[in-house]
Protein backbone atom coordinates (compact mmCIF):
# COMPACT_ATOMS: atom_id res chain seq x y z
CA UNK A 1 0.00 0.00 0.00
CA UNK A 2 2.65 2.35 1.00
CA UNK A 3 4.80 1.75 -2.57
CA UNK A 4 1.14 2.47 -4.31
CA UNK A 5 0.86 5.82 -2.86
CA UNK A 6 4.57 6.63 -3.18
CA UNK A 7 4.28 5.68 -6.73
CA UNK A 8 1.31 8.41 -7.10
CA UNK A 9 2.64 11.43 -5.70
CA UNK A 10 4.89 12.03 -8.78
CA UNK A 11 1.83 12.76 -10.22
CA UNK A 12 0.23 14.91 -7.86
CA UNK A 13 3.48 16.82 -7.48
CA UNK A 14 3.85 17.79 -11.29
CA UNK A 15 0.36 18.53 -10.98
CA UNK A 16 0.41 20.91 -8.33
CA UNK A 17 4.12 22.45 -10.33
CA UNK A 18 2.10 22.67 -13.18
CA UNK A 19 -0.67 24.78 -11.58
CA UNK A 20 1.60 26.78 -8.97
CA UNK A 21 3.78 28.10 -12.14
CA UNK A 22 0.72 29.11 -13.78
CA UNK A 23 -1.27 30.44 -11.10
CA UNK A 24 2.21 32.67 -10.54
CA UNK A 25 1.94 34.00 -13.88
CA UNK A 26 -1.39 35.53 -13.93
CA UNK A 27 -1.05 36.51 -9.91
CA UNK A 28 2.23 38.44 -10.23
CA UNK A 29 0.98 39.89 -13.09
CA UNK A 30 -1.32 41.94 -11.40
CA UNK A 31 -0.38 41.82 -7.52
CA UNK A 32 3.01 44.69 -7.70
CA UNK A 33 0.09 46.82 -9.32
CA UNK A 34 -2.39 46.57 -6.44
CA UNK A 35 0.77 46.16 -3.65
CA UNK A 36 2.33 49.55 -3.40
CA UNK A 37 5.62 48.26 -1.58
CA UNK A 38 5.84 46.18 -4.41
CA UNK A 39 5.43 48.61 -7.48
CA UNK A 40 8.56 50.26 -6.03
CA UNK A 41 10.66 47.68 -7.11
CA UNK A 42 11.92 46.59 -10.25
CA UNK A 43 12.63 42.85 -11.21
CA UNK A 44 15.46 41.83 -13.82
CA UNK A 45 14.33 38.46 -14.74
CA UNK A 46 15.81 35.41 -16.40
CA UNK A 47 19.39 36.49 -16.10
CA UNK A 48 21.81 33.35 -16.43
CA UNK A 49 24.05 32.07 -13.60
CA UNK A 50 25.61 29.08 -14.91
CA UNK A 51 26.31 27.68 -18.60
CA UNK A 52 24.30 26.46 -20.82
CA UNK A 53 21.35 28.23 -20.48
CA UNK A 54 18.72 26.17 -19.05
CA UNK A 55 15.91 27.44 -17.05
CA UNK A 56 17.07 25.49 -13.91
CA UNK A 57 19.83 27.92 -14.12
CA UNK A 58 18.06 31.22 -13.87
CA UNK A 59 17.44 34.46 -11.37
CA UNK A 60 15.77 37.20 -10.96
CA UNK A 61 17.11 40.50 -9.28
CA UNK A 62 14.66 42.17 -7.41
CA UNK A 63 16.05 45.64 -6.44
CA UNK A 64 13.91 49.04 -5.19
CA UNK A 65 13.75 51.53 -7.69
CA UNK A 66 14.98 54.51 -5.38
CA UNK A 67 17.68 52.63 -4.05
CA UNK A 68 21.20 54.10 -4.32
CA UNK A 69 24.50 52.29 -3.97
CA UNK A 70 25.52 48.99 -3.18
CA UNK A 71 22.67 46.69 -0.99
CA UNK A 72 23.38 44.34 1.58
CA UNK A 73 22.34 41.06 -0.65
CA UNK A 74 20.08 38.37 -0.34
CA UNK A 75 20.83 34.85 -2.54
CA UNK A 76 17.28 33.28 -1.98
CA UNK A 77 16.83 29.57 -2.58
CA UNK A 78 12.87 28.36 -2.90
CA UNK A 79 11.78 25.30 -1.32
CA UNK A 80 8.99 22.66 -3.11
CA UNK A 81 10.35 18.99 -1.62
CA UNK A 82 13.13 18.91 -4.24
CA UNK A 83 11.03 17.98 -7.21
CA UNK A 84 8.53 21.48 -8.09
CA UNK A 85 8.15 25.12 -7.66
CA UNK A 86 10.24 27.66 -9.27
CA UNK A 87 11.72 31.30 -8.49
CA UNK A 88 8.48 32.72 -10.51
CA UNK A 89 6.34 30.82 -7.46
CA UNK A 90 8.40 32.37 -4.96
CA UNK A 91 8.46 35.71 -5.67
CA UNK A 92 6.33 37.00 -2.84
CA UNK A 93 9.39 35.85 -1.01
CA UNK A 94 11.44 38.35 -2.95
CA UNK A 95 8.92 41.09 -3.32
CA UNK A 96 8.30 41.19 0.50
CA UNK A 97 12.33 41.17 1.23
CA UNK A 98 13.09 44.25 -1.98
CA UNK A 99 10.71 46.57 -0.11
CA UNK A 100 12.61 46.11 2.58
CA UNK A 101 15.80 47.67 1.23
CA UNK A 102 17.61 44.33 0.29
CA UNK A 103 19.24 43.35 -3.14
CA UNK A 104 17.40 39.89 -3.71
CA UNK A 105 18.84 36.90 -5.70
CA UNK A 106 16.15 34.45 -6.43
CA UNK A 107 17.04 31.43 -7.93
CA UNK A 108 15.83 28.57 -10.42
CA UNK A 109 18.17 25.03 -9.72
CA UNK A 110 17.77 21.49 -11.29
CA UNK A 111 14.45 19.59 -10.03
CA UNK A 112 14.71 15.72 -8.66
CA UNK A 113 14.33 12.86 -9.01
CA UNK A 114 14.92 13.32 -12.76
CA UNK A 115 17.98 15.57 -11.15
CA UNK A 116 18.96 13.77 -8.18
CA UNK A 117 21.45 15.11 -5.38
CA UNK A 118 24.25 17.02 -5.77
CA UNK A 119 22.48 18.67 -8.29
CA UNK A 120 20.52 21.15 -6.94
CA UNK A 121 23.31 21.87 -4.22
CA UNK A 122 25.44 22.12 -7.35
CA UNK A 123 23.56 25.15 -8.75
CA UNK A 124 22.90 26.81 -5.49
CA UNK A 125 26.70 26.88 -5.18
CA UNK A 126 27.00 28.08 -8.64
CA UNK A 127 24.43 31.09 -8.30
CA UNK A 128 26.08 31.57 -4.69
CA UNK A 129 29.54 32.25 -6.88
CA UNK A 130 27.61 33.56 -9.71
CA UNK A 131 26.76 36.53 -7.07
CA UNK A 132 30.11 36.77 -5.56
CA UNK A 133 31.62 37.55 -9.12
CA UNK A 134 29.19 39.64 -10.49
CA UNK A 135 26.26 40.95 -8.00
CA UNK A 136 28.45 44.49 -7.53
CA UNK A 137 27.12 44.85 -11.82
CA UNK A 138 23.87 44.87 -10.99
CA UNK A 139 24.13 46.91 -7.29
CA UNK A 140 24.66 44.22 -4.71
CA UNK A 141 27.27 44.67 -1.69
CA UNK A 142 28.67 41.13 -1.79
CA UNK A 143 30.26 42.11 1.81
CA UNK A 144 26.93 41.89 3.09
CA UNK A 145 25.40 38.88 1.64
CA UNK A 146 23.34 36.59 3.00
CA UNK A 147 21.36 33.08 2.18
CA UNK A 148 17.74 32.45 2.86
CA UNK A 149 15.73 29.33 2.18
CA UNK A 150 12.52 27.88 3.48
CA UNK A 151 11.42 23.80 3.21
CA UNK A 152 13.51 21.96 1.11
CA UNK A 153 15.39 25.40 0.01
CA UNK A 154 16.21 25.36 3.68
CA UNK A 155 18.35 22.15 3.49
CA UNK A 156 19.95 23.56 0.68
CA UNK A 157 20.45 26.70 2.38
CA UNK A 158 22.04 25.19 5.27
CA UNK A 159 24.30 22.76 3.12
CA UNK A 160 26.15 25.69 1.19
CA UNK A 161 26.35 27.67 4.35
CA UNK A 162 28.05 24.39 6.06
CA UNK A 163 30.24 24.47 2.40
CA UNK A 164 31.46 28.23 2.57
CA UNK A 165 32.78 27.36 6.51
CA UNK A 166 33.97 24.31 6.14
CA UNK A 167 36.39 22.06 3.94
CA UNK A 168 34.56 19.22 2.55
CA UNK A 169 36.26 16.14 0.72
CA UNK A 170 33.66 16.11 -2.51
CA UNK A 171 35.24 18.04 -5.25
CA UNK A 172 32.20 20.21 -6.18
CA UNK A 173 32.14 21.45 -2.30
CA UNK A 174 35.72 22.58 -2.94
CA UNK A 175 35.82 25.50 -4.71
CA UNK A 176 33.10 27.71 -2.58
CA UNK A 177 35.65 27.15 0.11
CA UNK A 178 38.13 28.61 -1.41
CA UNK A 179 36.53 31.74 -2.25
CA UNK A 180 36.62 32.39 1.78
CA UNK A 181 33.15 34.64 1.31
CA UNK A 182 32.14 36.08 4.09
CA UNK A 183 28.27 35.57 5.03
CA UNK A 184 26.54 38.26 7.03
CA UNK A 185 24.13 35.34 8.35
CA UNK A 186 21.63 32.69 6.98
CA UNK A 187 18.36 31.67 7.45
CA UNK A 188 17.34 28.07 7.00
CA UNK A 189 12.99 28.29 7.47
CA UNK A 190 11.65 24.94 8.58
CA UNK A 191 13.68 22.87 6.65
CA UNK A 192 13.96 18.78 6.12
CA UNK A 193 17.72 19.00 7.39
CA UNK A 194 17.96 15.28 7.81
CA UNK A 195 17.16 12.87 4.94
CA UNK A 196 18.50 9.60 7.09
CA UNK A 197 15.96 7.47 8.37
CA UNK A 198 12.87 9.81 7.62
CA UNK A 199 10.99 6.93 9.10
CA UNK A 200 11.99 8.80 12.51
CA UNK A 201 8.94 11.28 11.95
CA UNK A 202 6.83 8.75 12.77
CA UNK A 203 8.46 6.03 14.75
CA UNK A 204 6.61 6.60 17.93
CA UNK A 205 3.50 5.27 17.76
CA UNK A 206 1.30 8.00 19.72
CA UNK A 207 3.40 10.22 16.31
CA UNK A 208 2.11 7.78 13.90
CA UNK A 209 -1.25 8.24 14.95
CA UNK A 210 -1.38 11.85 14.22
CA UNK A 211 0.82 12.00 11.53
CA UNK A 212 -1.84 11.88 8.25
CA UNK A 213 -0.86 9.33 5.62
CA UNK A 214 -0.22 11.93 2.77
CA UNK A 215 2.44 13.79 5.03
CA UNK A 216 4.27 10.34 5.41
CA UNK A 217 4.14 10.02 2.17
CA UNK A 218 5.31 13.72 1.18
CA UNK A 219 8.37 13.21 3.71
CA UNK A 220 9.36 10.14 2.04
CA UNK A 221 8.35 11.86 -1.42
CA UNK A 222 10.39 14.95 -0.81
CA UNK A 223 13.79 12.36 0.61
CA UNK A 224 13.42 10.38 -2.82
CA UNK A 225 13.37 13.15 -4.87
CA UNK A 226 16.24 14.68 -4.05
CA UNK A 227 18.19 11.21 -3.12
CA UNK A 228 16.67 9.06 -5.89
CA UNK A 229 17.25 4.94 -5.20
CA UNK A 230 19.74 6.14 -2.79
CA UNK A 231 17.81 7.23 -0.25
CA UNK A 232 18.24 4.04 1.93
CA UNK A 233 22.28 5.09 1.31
CA UNK A 234 21.89 8.69 3.00
CA UNK A 235 24.61 8.23 5.42
CA UNK A 236 26.96 8.05 2.57
CA UNK A 237 25.77 11.84 1.44
CA UNK A 238 26.21 13.85 4.53
CA UNK A 239 26.15 17.09 2.35
CA UNK A 240 22.19 15.78 1.54
CA UNK A 241 21.48 16.36 5.62
CA UNK A 242 23.29 19.19 7.02
CA UNK A 243 21.97 19.00 10.13
CA UNK A 244 24.15 16.01 11.05
CA UNK A 245 27.04 17.91 10.14
CA UNK A 246 26.28 20.54 12.25
CA UNK A 247 25.66 18.41 15.16
CA UNK A 248 29.13 17.03 14.92
CA UNK A 249 32.80 19.40 16.43
CA UNK A 250 33.92 21.62 13.85
CA UNK A 251 36.31 20.21 11.97
CA UNK A 252 39.81 20.87 11.36
CA UNK A 253 40.71 23.96 9.28
CA UNK A 254 36.88 25.14 9.37
CA UNK A 255 35.79 29.01 10.05
CA UNK A 256 33.43 30.21 12.30
CA UNK A 257 29.21 30.08 11.12
CA UNK A 258 27.90 33.21 10.95
CA UNK A 259 24.62 33.81 13.21
CA UNK A 260 21.44 31.97 11.94
CA UNK A 261 17.79 32.49 11.98
CA UNK A 262 15.22 29.56 11.53
CA UNK A 263 11.58 29.39 12.11
CA UNK A 264 8.83 27.02 12.24
CA UNK A 265 5.26 26.18 13.40
CA UNK A 266 4.38 23.39 15.98
CA UNK A 267 2.04 21.95 13.82
CA UNK A 268 4.90 21.34 11.29
CA UNK A 269 6.37 17.52 11.11
CA UNK A 270 9.51 19.52 10.60
CA UNK A 271 9.67 20.88 13.98
CA UNK A 272 12.08 18.65 15.20
CA UNK A 273 14.35 19.44 12.05
CA UNK A 274 14.55 23.01 13.30
CA UNK A 275 15.18 23.17 17.33
CA UNK A 276 17.95 19.79 16.22
CA UNK A 277 19.04 22.90 14.36
CA UNK A 278 19.44 25.27 17.24
CA UNK A 279 20.34 23.12 19.48
CA UNK A 280 23.38 21.83 17.45
CA UNK A 281 24.31 25.56 16.98
CA UNK A 282 24.12 26.80 20.40
CA UNK A 283 26.44 23.94 21.17
CA UNK A 284 28.84 24.84 18.90
CA UNK A 285 28.77 28.82 20.50
CA UNK A 286 27.08 30.39 17.63
CA UNK A 287 24.39 32.35 17.75
CA UNK A 288 20.54 31.26 16.29
CA UNK A 289 17.70 33.20 16.44
CA UNK A 290 14.60 30.54 16.76
CA UNK A 291 10.91 31.32 16.27
CA UNK A 292 8.30 28.78 17.20
CA UNK A 293 4.98 29.29 16.22
CA UNK A 294 2.18 27.61 18.28
CA UNK A 295 -0.16 25.75 16.03
CA UNK A 296 0.98 27.05 12.62
CA UNK A 297 1.70 24.76 9.44
CA UNK A 298 4.81 24.04 6.96
CA UNK A 299 5.28 27.60 5.16
CA UNK A 300 2.87 29.68 7.46
CA UNK A 301 4.78 32.65 6.80
CA UNK A 302 3.52 33.01 3.09
CA UNK A 303 -0.22 33.88 4.23
CA UNK A 304 1.06 37.07 4.74
CA UNK A 305 -2.11 38.25 6.22
CA UNK A 306 -1.86 36.57 8.68
CA UNK A 307 -0.49 37.59 12.38
CA UNK A 308 1.78 34.95 12.88
CA UNK A 309 2.97 35.20 9.22
CA UNK A 310 3.18 38.98 9.96
CA UNK A 311 5.20 38.38 13.57
CA UNK A 312 7.49 35.96 11.89
CA UNK A 313 8.44 38.52 8.97
CA UNK A 314 8.85 41.03 11.73
CA UNK A 315 11.53 39.09 13.56
CA UNK A 316 13.24 38.37 10.54
CA UNK A 317 13.84 41.89 9.28
CA UNK A 318 15.25 42.81 12.66
CA UNK A 319 17.63 39.72 12.37
CA UNK A 320 18.54 41.19 9.44
CA UNK A 321 18.88 44.61 10.18
CA UNK A 322 21.30 43.75 12.85
CA UNK A 323 23.50 41.61 11.06
CA UNK A 324 23.52 43.12 7.46
CA UNK A 325 23.38 46.88 8.86
CA UNK A 326 25.29 46.14 12.03
CA UNK A 327 22.27 46.60 14.78
CA UNK A 328 19.00 47.54 14.99
CA UNK A 329 19.12 50.89 16.32
CA UNK A 330 21.73 51.99 13.84
CA UNK A 331 18.95 51.33 10.93
CA UNK A 332 15.67 52.32 12.83
CA UNK A 333 12.35 51.21 10.92
CA UNK A 334 11.66 54.54 10.00
CA UNK A 335 14.16 54.19 7.45
CA UNK A 336 12.55 54.86 3.83
CA UNK A 337 13.33 51.08 2.83
CA UNK A 338 11.44 49.73 5.84
CA UNK A 339 8.03 49.05 4.70
CA UNK A 340 5.58 47.14 7.94
CA UNK A 341 3.58 44.53 6.16
CA UNK A 342 0.75 45.83 8.22
CA UNK A 343 1.19 48.22 5.95
CA UNK A 344 1.53 46.25 3.00
CA UNK A 345 -1.76 44.44 3.01
CA UNK A 346 -3.95 47.60 4.44
CA UNK A 347 -4.25 48.49 0.52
Amino acid sequence: MTRARDSIMPWVRNGVDKAANQLSQVGYGFLPWVIRSWRDVHVEHNVPYRRPRRRSHLLDIYRRRDAVGKLPSILYIHGGAFSMMSKDTHRIMAYVLAAQGYQVFNINYRLGPVHAYPRPLKDAMAAFEWVLDNGAKYGADTERLTIIGESAGANLTAALAYCVTHPRPEPFARSVFERNAKLACVAPLYGLLDLHDVHRFWRDPDKSRRMAGWIKGEIRGTAYSYLGRRVRRALQFPLASPLRLFEQPPIEGARRLPPFFTTVGTADPLLTDTIRLSDALHRRGVECELHVFRGEIHAFNVMLWRAAAREQWGALFDFLEKHMHGTSAEAPIESPHYVSLAETFAE
